[in-house]
């Protein structure tokens, strides 16, 4: 029967003040850790994202708009007008 006595000792180091700041302390620093490790993963996904955009508008090529691909443009020439 000495269960007793180990019970209360427990229960007095569970509610003892160091334990209950050192615990507090240790939710607060993971959750900084997890809380950094999501911003940099997105972070990652943006970068990446934006990456292959940028990549996409450089290697498209403009079929659909007759006048960045040239065609339909008219020079003075064709207009008949004259430089100054």
């Amino acid at each position: 029967m000495q269960s007793l006595p180990i019970i209360e000792l427990l229960k007095q180091v569970v509610t003892s003040w160091q334990v209950i700041a050192v615990t507090i302390a240790m939710v607060l620093y993971l959750q900084l850790v997890f809380l950094a490790s999501r911003k940099r993963k997105n972070t990652k996904k943006i970068h990446k994202l934006s990456e292959k955009s940028s990549k996409a508008k450089k290697e498209k090529p403009t079929e659909g708009i007759p006048e960045a691909a040239g065609v339909g443009k008219s020079s003075n020439e064709e207009l008949g007008l004259e430089e100054e």
